[in-house]
């Protein structure tokens, strides 16, 4: 709990009070490495955070696993829209190490949204980072060569570099696993 207290603290002021209610609707659970937390095709229950370990989200496209979500340690995740308009989902989320979560159910998301100032600053704050995320994401992919992807990916997540499958990597940066490793071998860290 205390990450997710450091990580809420780093972006918006908070009290006492408001970190006694995120220890009161924040659930923790611990999932082995390979474990399901969400399936396409069932309505979200819960926004994550992910204290500790790696998880991908993906989706299942005309039986191509393509990833679209490569989480590290110390941030958010939930398929969204699933969770915000309460439909089915289109995303599974599963871990690819050990990790620890922490989660709040839709029913208390919407109390804390109703009773407190502090939750609606911190939902529109980690919204607005995402979204930064995902429209910088949708840029690479506009401008720059597979190779470039792969070295900004390299820089910016080397834990993901490093404990993640090639086939995992090479589907979140758009390429072929063949093409993925003709790229690594061509580069000398």
């Amino acid at each position: 709990m205390k990450n997710l207290i450091n990580y809420i603290q780093s972006r918006i002021t908070i009290n006492q009070n408001d970190i006694d209610l995120i220890e009161k609707y924040f659930e923790e659970e611990n999932l082995t490495a390979q474990t399901s937390i969400s399936e396409a095709g069932k309505v979200e229950r819960y926004i994550y955070y992910l204290d500790s370990g790696i998880v991908k989200g993906y989706q299942n496209i005309d039986g191509k696993i393509v990833v679209q979500h490569l989480v590290a340690s110390h941030d958010f995740f939930t398929s969204l829209d699933s969770f915000m308009n309460e439909i089915p989902s289109l995303d599974y989320y599963e871990t690819i190490t050990a990790s620890k979560l922490l989660k709040i159910s839709k029913s208390n998301f919407n109390i804390l949204q109703e009773e407190t100032k502090f939750w609606a600053v911190l939902v529109k704050e980690v919204t607005n980072q995402h979204l930064s995320c995902k429209l910088e994401r949708v840029k690479d992919f506009q401008i720059l060569s597979a190779k470039e992807r792969y070295l900004k990916f390299v820089n910016q997540y080397p834990n993901l570099a490093l404990n993640v499958s090639i086939d995992n990597i090479a589907s979140f940066l758009g390429m072929e696993p063949q093409s993925l490793s003709r790229i690594r071998k061509q580069i000398t860290f």
